[in-house]
Parts: C-alpha cells; sequence; structure tokens
C-alpha cells in the first residue's frame, strides 16, 4: 500500500515536471517568436521615424529659408526707405540753402540800397539846415523890423496876443456852456417828464374809499332785539368783546358798527353774521364767536401779506412784515385803502425804476414796505416814515429800501435812488384823482376860498374852481385888464394861493380875457 503510494507520488511529480518542463519549453518558443517580432516592428518604427524627421529637417530647411528671404526683403525695404528719406533732406537741405543764398544777395543789395538812401538823407539834412538857418537869420531881421516899427518887443506882442486869444476862448466857451446848460435842462425836463407819464400810464390805480362805520344789513328789525338782549346785555358784551360801538337805531333792516380801527369792524361784522346766522347769541356765545373770527382774521392778513408779496414778485420777506402787509387791508389814509396804495406806489416804483436803468425789484420792494410804520401793533410816537424804518432795519432790509422807507417825507435824509423814487411815486398814488377823500365841509371851504382870492383882485369879474379844485379859471373884464396885465394877474394869484391856502397836489391858474366887437345887420 505504502508502495503503491509512493509509486503513485511518483508518476503525479514525473507528470507534474514533464509538463512544466514542456511549459518551459513552449514558453522558450514563444519569447524567441515574440523577440524576432519585436525586432522586426522596432525596425520598421526606427526606418518610419528617420523618414518623418528627414521630412521634418527639409520643411524646417525650407521654414528657415523663407523666413530668411522674408527677413532680407523686409531689410532691403528699409534701406530703401531710409535712403530715399536720405535723399529728401539732402533735397531740402540745398534747397533751404539755395533760398538763403538768394537771401543773403537780397540782403547785400538792399545794404547797398540803405547807404545810398542814407548818404542822400545827409545831403537833404545839409540843404535843411543851410535852409533852416537862413529862415531863422530872415525871420531874426524881420522881428527886427516890426520891433522898430510897432515899438514893441516880441514878447510883449506875444503877450497880448496870448491876451488876445484868452479872452476870445472864453467868452466863445461861455456862450457854449450857456448852451449846453440850456439844452441838458430842456433834456432832462423833457426825459422826467416822459418818464413819468410813462409810470402813470403803465399802472392802472384803483380808487378805494373807506369810512370809519360799517353797515349791517338784517332780514328784518326783530333780530335787533335779540342782538341787544336783556338789558342790553348782549351789544355790551359784544362791545367789550370786539372793542366796537353798536349802533341801534331806527334805520331799517340795518347795525351800524362804528371804530376807527378797521380791523375791529370787519372781527364785529363776522361774529355778528355768525351769531345772527347760528340763531344762538347770548355773552358765552359772543365772546366764543369774537375769539374765533379774531383768529380767522389773523389768518387772513397773514395769507393776503403772502398772495400781495406773490403777486409783486417780492421774496424773503420776514414773516412779520408779511403780516404788516396784510394789515394793510385793513387800513386807510385819507380815504385811500392802504394796501392798494403800497401795491400801486410798488408797482410805479419798478416801472420808473426800469425806466431809469435802476434795480427794478428792489424799488418795488421799498414802495410796498414804504407805510408799514402805518400799521403797528402799538402806536408809536415817532412818524409813521421813521418807524418804518426802523421796523425794516430790525427785520434786516438792505440799508438802501430802510432809507427810501425814513426819507419819503423828508424826515430822513436821502442816501439812495430809491427814496426819491419812492417819494414821487407816493405823491403820484397819492394825488390820483379820487385816490384820497376829504371831509365834504374843508373841501367845500377851501374851493370857495380859492374863488374868493381871486375874486378880490380889481378887474375880475368871475371864478370858477373846476376839476376838484386843481384849476381855477378867472374872467376878467377886457376893459379893466389888458393881456400883459392878465399874465401878471395870473402869476400873482399863484404866488398868493401858494403863500396862503393849503391843497393837495398844484392849482392851475388860468386868466380869460375876452374881446367881443358885436354889430347889427339890419
Amino acid at each position: 500500500m505504502e508502495l503503491l503510494m509512493q509509486s503513485l507520488v511518483l508518476q503525479a511529480t514525473m507528470t507534474w515536471l514533464i509538463g512544466g518542463a514542456s511549459l518551459l519549453v513552449g514558453a522558450g518558443v514563444a519569447f524567441l517568436v515574440i523577440n524576432t517580432l519585436t525586432n522586426r516592428k522596432s525596425s520598421n518604427i526606427i526606418r518610419e521615424a528617420e523618414g518623418e524627421a528627414e521630412m521634418i529637417k527639409q520643411q524646417k530647411i525650407l521654414q528657415a529659408k523663407e523666413k530668411f528671404l522674408q527677413l532680407k526683403e523686409e531689410h532691403e525695404k528699409l534701406i530703401n526707405e531710409k535712403n530715399s528719406k536720405i535723399n529728401q533732406r539732402e533735397n531740402e537741405i540745398k534747397q533751404k540753402e539755395f533760398s538763403l543764398s538768394q537771401k543773403q544777395e537780397d540782403l547785400q543789395r538792399k545794404n547797398s540800397e540803405i547807404e545810398a538812401i542814407r548818404e542822400n538823407l545827409n545831403m537833404q539834412i545839409e540843404i535843411v539846415e543851410k535852409r533852416k538857418e537862413e529862415l531863422e537869420r530872415a525871420h531874426r531881421m524881420q522881428v527886427e523890423q516890426l520891433e522898430t516899427i510897432s515899438g514893441m518887443s516880441a514878447e510883449e506882442a506875444k503877450s497880448q496876443l496870448v491876451e488876445s486869444l484868452k479872452e476870445e476862448a472864453r467868452s466863445e466857451a461861455m456862450s457854449l456852456i450857456n448852451e449846453i446848460v440850456d439844452e441838458a435842462k430842456m433834456t432832462a425836463n423833457k426825459e422826467a417828464k416822459n418818464i413819468v407819464i410813462k409810470s402813470i400810464q403803465r399802472v392802472a390805480g384803483e380808487t378805494a374809499i373807506e369810512n370809519a362805520v360799517t353797515v349791517f344789513h338784517i332780514e328784518s328789525d326783530e333780530l335787533k332785539g335779540r342782538i341787544i338782549g336783556r338789558e342790553g346785555r348782549n351789544i355790551r358784551a359784544l362791545e367789550a368783546a370786539t372793542g366796537v360801538e353798536v349802533i341801534v337805531d331806527d334805520t331799517p333792516e340795518a347795525i351800524i358798527l362804528s371804530a376807527f380801527d378797521p380791523v375791529r369792524r370787519e372781527v364785529a361784522r363776522l361774529a355778528l353774521h355768525q351769531l345772527v346766522t347760528d340763531g344762538r347769541i347770548h355773552p358765552a356765545r359772543i365772546e366764543e364767536i369774537v375769539t374765533k373770527t379774531t383768529r380767522q382774521i389773523e389768518e387772513e392778513i397773514i395769507e393776503v401779506g403772502k398772495r400781495t408779496a406773490i403777486d409783486l414778485g417780492i421774496h424773503g420777506l420776514h414773516p412779520e412784515l408779511i403780516r404788516m402787509v396784510g394789515k394793510m387791508k385793513y387800513r386807510s389814509s385819507y380815504g385811500q385803502n392802504l394796501l392798494q396804495h403800497s401795491r400801486e406806489v410798488a408797482n410805479l416804483c419798478a416801472v420808473m425804476a426800469s425806466e431809469l436803468g435802476l434795480n427794478a425789484k428792489l424799488a418795488r420792494r421799498a414802495g410796498l414796505l414804504h407805510d408799514i410804520g402805518k400799521v403797528p401793533d402799538d402806536e408809536p410816537e415817532l412818524p409813521h416814515a421813521v418807524f418804518g424804518m426802523k421796523l425794516a432795519e430790525k427785520y434786516k432790509e438792505k440799508p438802501e429800501i430802510c432809507n427810501a422807507i425814513g426819507a419819503h417825507h423828508d424826515e430822513v435824509e436821502m442816501t439812495t435812488l430809491l427814496a426819491p423814487i419812492v417819494q414821487v411815486c407816493d405823491a403820484i398814488s397819492g394825488a390820483r384823482p379820487g385816490a384820497r377823500r376829504e371831509v365834504v365841509e374843508s373841501y367845500i371851504k377851501r374851493l370857495k376860498e380859492l374863488e374868493a382870492l381871486a375874486l378880490s383882485y380889481p378887474g375880475v369879474l368871475k371864478t370858477y374852481a373846476i376839476q376838484a379844485g386843481r384849476e381855477l379859471r378867472v374872467i376878467v373884464g377886457s376893459e379893466k385888464v389888458s393881456d400883459q396885465e392878465a399874465e401878471s394877474l395870473s402869476f400873482d394869484i399863484a404866488r398868493k394861493i401858494q403863500d396862503e391856502m393849503t391843497y393837495p397836489g398844484q392849482v392851475k391858474i388860468t386868466v380869460i380875457r375876452e374881446t367881443r366887437a358885436i354889430s347889427y345887420a339890419k
């Protein structure tokens, strides 16, 4: 059994050895085959690589030759360009040398000409000097002869001639100065009149007359008892709250509110209107409505001031000045509404300033503010012009505007051109027919005094005051007063009116003398 096992192992071992040997033989054969094939392939690859390398070498050689030819062409081109530039530069240099040589020749020729001219001038100068000496000698001889004949020296004759020329020039200068002054006066008067007329024509003014009373209309007289109240307590409460005198009389369907302050009258009127509309009229309600109405009026005053400033194109006003401008709506001066007057003066100032070539905006501002001294919260002791100037200074207005406000009634010295413009425009607005109102009695009295004054002169037959007292027509007898005396009479009446009477604006005196020849045909 063991022998069998050993024989089997031996057989297996031999079989394995034989198989391994055969494998080794096969591997060797395979290696030889592979090696043979590899050698053949390597030789083929080497031949192909050598061929490709030869081709690449030929290509590179060709590329190098092409690059060399290209660089050679560029180099030759660059050399040609430089040669052409050098040739061009040489040509330019040759031309410049040629022109310089020509200029040098011209210069030499001119120098020779100048030398010839100089020699000629020297000869002419010598001739002139000789002639000058001859003339001086002849002049001295003539002067000596004249001195011998006239009996005076040359200096004396010269001084006498100079004096006569001075007198003649002085007389001519004086006459010329007088002509210039007369012409300037005529031109100045004409230009001034044109400016004033244009300013007045370009501003349309409204007529506004206010009274010291306001009439409040009611629907029926039954409301009067309710307004008066029991034992007059309602009317007393209204008067105490507003400061306005309420007059309830027999005037049908009307109640009169009397006060010098238009703001108070307006507050009383609006408050009374609300009370009558509401129907509840008692002291507590009256005080409430008056307080509310006062606030509304204050707001309206500020709104009117702002709207006025915007309408006139005035910006940057202090709020307090805006409020004062609004208060002008409820103020009047000689019956003329102060706000309308100030607006009119502002527009007139702007027009006149533009005509004179001045700042129209500044003039309009000064014209609007010129009467702010008339609307203070408390009554000042200063004149309204000076007080208005101090208010303008307080609220940082420009110095020229402050001076124009203070000087428009000659209470402060005028320092700018705005001041006379504001003064003139204020006078134009105030003197406009219908702008201001006098008391009827004083108006009639003034007209009668005008007529009586003219009637006091001998030879005067009739007098008529017309155009609201701005013209006085005087009719004289032709047999008592001559034409020359009529002119003298007109002048005398004007002087007497100017010295003895007070009147707005100016009064024109017209003396009429008629000569009539009457005959009848039968």
